[in-house]
């Protein structure tokens, strides 16, 4: 076979396509013999050239774990020895490193059996060789065996530690250092052990120095590493840091500041600014980091990107999710030099800057909401003084900003209402039409929180509305309709001049099926719904039926965000026709119910083997006998099914509480998808099964009462109920769905009384006092250096739900509440501090 192997390896590497195409014919066809092994190894050390050594070691990678177990130990014996003899004799690096790669394969099977005893000897022996080649060959096989044989490492831990360090040191070969530093990222991701990573802190300043010199040379995919390994460290629980955070900032801001490097180079620079805002706030609070980062990423929002360029790297974009990042963790450090920066570039001639500054307000706005809301006037006078800007970039950048202001700065936003109003309706005739949309958002935003203030302002804004609904491109049709429904919830009863000439223009949108138009049409559904909830029933029953059919009849285009707005639509439907809509539930039901049991959309991301030597061989250096092991490196989430999930969720929820006995027939299937649903991977949807499932247990009360066997049937889902909710309070992660549990569990302590409560009370008494202490699982915080009391604030929705319990508990119990009350009155005096923001709404609960 030898003989005739290397012909074929020979013809094989032809430019000769129909030769390939022979050759690769031929060589799948002996692979499959065992003796390919043996005569793979003998081509891999003796053929004249580099490549058809390569060819042979990439063929021997791929074919060996489908023969390993058939070969004899005495060849087993020769693979092995050839392997090390060609890393350390073999003059080609393409050569030396195919061969590693084999050496990992063998390992996987030889090392954990014992066969390969002296193979980790002599790594050790060749990483100190006084050769480049050798020292580069073992730190690329360390870097591959952690991944195949990784547990073969951990009693030699120590010993590899300061070997790598030394190698990242290594004061002669680039090389070395590189690789060295490759092997340090693959060690540290199969490394899990507290005391093991922590190790690694003090690889941070070589692994910086290792990382610039790549920048230097133009080896930017080999500086990315770097910050992989960062990635690590700041998420590790660990404090890996110390003092190296200064060191890591301020290589990253290097990075992401020079224009002279590539998009992803920055973006990944910029990343580690956000981990660590993220996990590590209170480390940049410590070592007075915040405003050097701003200092750097706010003049970032003022870069000018490529248009070609991807907008998920733009370092405008990148910055802009950073310094969110940032405001929602450490808001106090924040607002004052972000203030400062749009106050000076305000000012600037470059418009590029005047857009920066209005930008940066909108993306803080969220996270410094409560210093933005105490000193809403100079920001306004910015904003506002930005709508009238020559440049249209900058008017709809402030247009942006003022959404983003009526979305996170209510109320107090509100009361601004006769400066703010009349700016935004005249953005609306603006000549730019990314201006006019971006002018409706905030329209839409600002109205949303609005009650009567809104009565003065609804001709010249419906006016408007109606006009560019009828006269507009689809995205600003879509946002037309935002605004309008906005006006509708904020008018209620006095948008009934416009509600007619609003719900006819809305039949022409419920019925478009081309693809490019399926957002309108959800949110034209959307939009009569919220229509309906203001006119209130009596207007609307008699002509709801055709809406009602247009609604189920797009459940057939397939569109995800169609069906979300339309579960919402019937949510709305179902309010106000109460027991009359028990005639559309045969029809809404089933399609709530398909929704909730989609497919998650879950999509893994494989990572391929990316081997450069493979590429150009083909075919025939893979088949079903043998395959690498992928690495999975994302998972990625179809968004739009977890909205209609949670749409659908809550929809279930409404159904059942507003047609009450007629909902019997779907009251099994409902409670085991929101059982299923408490527990699900994404907080939206497990905080409508949550809120859904007080609902459920509403009703089937009202529903038992009639059942022979009803006071079992209701004991049976009391006690599924109540499960669910207490293992929500100790259990889930998210604040905003343990705070929910906790008003339902209230709610039901009211509407059950005690005496149905009384099995349940140790575990509420346990879980209330785990949330008193804050040691819940939504409680629990990264590791960290010390905490800063003035940012320590405590959770006011969360606790305010929880202090709901405590006087539920009180009125349904009696003198009975004492000796419990007596448990939770050390915990909960904690949040009766003068600097506590819900102590008063604690006191206030307990005197009702």
């Amino acid at each position: 076979m030898a003989q005739s192997l290397e012909l074929l390896l020979i013809q094989f590497l032809m430019p000769d396509n129909d030769a390939r195409r022979q050759a690769e014919d031929q060589i799948k066809r002996l692979a499959k013999d065992p003796q390919v092994v043996p005569a793979l190894i003998h081509h891999l050390r003796t053929a004249k050239t580099p490549n058809v050594r390569q060819l042979a070691a990439v063929l021997l990678r791929k074919k060996i774990t489908g023969h390993w177990a058939k070969l004899s130990p005495q060849l087993k014996q020769l693979v092995k020895q050839s392997l090390i003899d060609s890393i350390t004799m073999e003059h080609s690096p393409p050569v030396r490193k195919a061969s590693a790669n084999v050496v990992s394969i063998v390992a996987k099977y030889a090392v954990p059996s014992g066969e390969w005893p002296d193979l980790l000897p002599f790594l050790f022996q060749c990483s100190q060789s006084a050769q480049e080649d050798h020292r580069e060959v073992a730190l690329i096989l360390f870097s591959s065996l952690t991944e195949t044989v990784g547990n073969a490492f951990r009693p030699h831990f120590a010993a590899l530690q300061a070997l790598l360090l030394k190698c990242l040191q290594d004061e002669t070969s680039n090389r070395v250092r590189v690789a060295a530093l490759k092997a340090v990222g693959s060690f540290l991701e199969f490394t899990h052990d507290g005391d093991e990573v922590i190790k690694f802190r003090e690889f941070i300043p070589s692994i910086l120095n290792v990382a610039r010199q790549c920048l230097a040379s133009g080896e930017e995919d080999v500086a990315i590493i770097a910050f992989e390994i960062f990635d690590e460290l700041i998420e590790s629980p660990a404090p890996l840091l110390g003092d190296s955070v200064k060191s890591i900032v301020q290589f990253s801001l290097e990075v992401c500041s020079s224009q002279n490097l590539e998009s992803n180079t920055r973006h990944q620079a910029i990343q580690i600014i956000s981990w660590l805002a993220k996990y590590k706030s209170n480390t940049l609070k410590k070592h007075k980091l915040v405003i050097p980062i701003l200092q750097v990423l706010c003049p970032l929002l003022a870069e000018s990107t490529d248009e070609s360029d991807d907008d998920d790297l733009a370092p405008d974009r990148a910055a802009a999710e950073v310094i969110d990042t940032m405001a929602l963790n450490i808001p106090k450090h924040v607002y004052p030099p972000v203030f400062e920066f749009s106050s000076v570039s305000s000012q600037n001639a470059n418009p590029k800057f005047r857009e920066a500054s209005v930008t940066a307000l909108g993306v803080i706005s969220e996270g410094c909401l409560e210093l933005m809301k105490s000193k809403l006037e100079p920001v306004l006078h910015i904003v506002l003084g930005a709508l009238r800007d020559p440049e249209q970039m900058v008017r709809g950048a402030a247009s942006f900003a003022l959404g983003q202001f009526a979305e996170h700065l209510q109320p107090e936003i509100v009361s601004h209402y006769e400066s703010v109003l009349p700016c935004i309706l005249n953005s609306l005739e603006d000549a730019s039409d990314e201006v006019k949309e971006k002018s409706y958002y905030a329209l839409a935003a600002f109205c949303e929180n609005m009650g009567e203030e809104i009565l003065p302002f609804l001709d010249p804004l419906m006016g408007r509305l109606l006009a560019a609904l009828q006269n507009s491109s689809r995205n600003l049709q879509e946002t037309c309709m935002s605004a309008i429904g906005s006006i509708a919830s904020a008018a209620e009863q006095a948008f009934f001049p416009y509600a007619e000439r609003v719900l006819e223009l809305m039949k022409n949108f419920m019925v478009l099926t081309n693809d490019e138009d399926l957002r309108c049409r959800a949110r034209a559904t959307e939009l009569v719904g919220i229509v309906a909830m203001s006119v209130g029933r009596m207007r609307m029953e008699p002509i709801l039926p055709p809406y009602i059919e247009a609604a189920i009849s797009g459940f057939g285009l397939e569109f995800s965000e169609l069906r979300e707005y339309t579960h919402g639509f019937f949510s709305n439907v179902a309010e106000i026709l109460e027991d009359s809509f028990a005639q559309y539930l045969p029809h809404v039901v089933p399609l709530a119910f398909s929704s909730c049991n989609l497919d998650d959309g879950s999509a893994v991301d494989i990572d391929e083997c990316d081997d450069e030597i493979a590429n150009g061989f083909g075919e025939v250096s893979s088949d079903d006998e043998a395959h690498d092991e992928p690495r999975v490196r994302n998972i990625s989430i179809r968004t739009g099914v977890l909205d209609e999930k949670a749409a659908a969720t809550q929809a279930l929820g409404l159904f059942a509480q507003h047609t009450k006995i007629s909902y019997a027939p779907y009251l099994e299937e409902t409670l085991r998808i929101l059982d299923k649903h408490s527990s699900y991977f994404h907080e939206d949807v497990r905080l409508q099964a949550i809120i859904a499932l007080k609902h459920i247990l509403t009703t089937a009360h009202a529903i038992f009462q009639s059942q022979n066997d009803g006071a079992a049937k209701a004991k049976k889902l009391l006690d599924t109920v109540m499960n669910i909710y207490i293992k929500t309070m100790v259990e889930d992660d998210d604040k905003e769905v343990v705070a929910q549990a906790c008003t339902s569990v209230a709610d039901i302590i009211r509407d059950f009384g005690f005496a149905a409560l009384e099995p349940y009370l140790p575990q509420l008494v346990e879980a209330t006092s785990l949330l008193l202490r804050e040691e819940s699982a939504c409680q629990q915080i990264e590791s960290d250096s010390e905490i800063d009391d003035d940012d320590a604030s405590h959770d006011e929705v969360l606790m305010d739900a929880v202090s709901d319990l405590l006087p539920a508990f009180a009125k349904s119990m009696g003198a009975q509440f004492a000796p419990i009350f007596a448990q939770l009155f050390e915990p909960l005096m904690k949040f009766a501090g003068s600097r506590c923001p819900i102590s008063l709404t604690i006191r206030n609960k307990s005197q009702n």
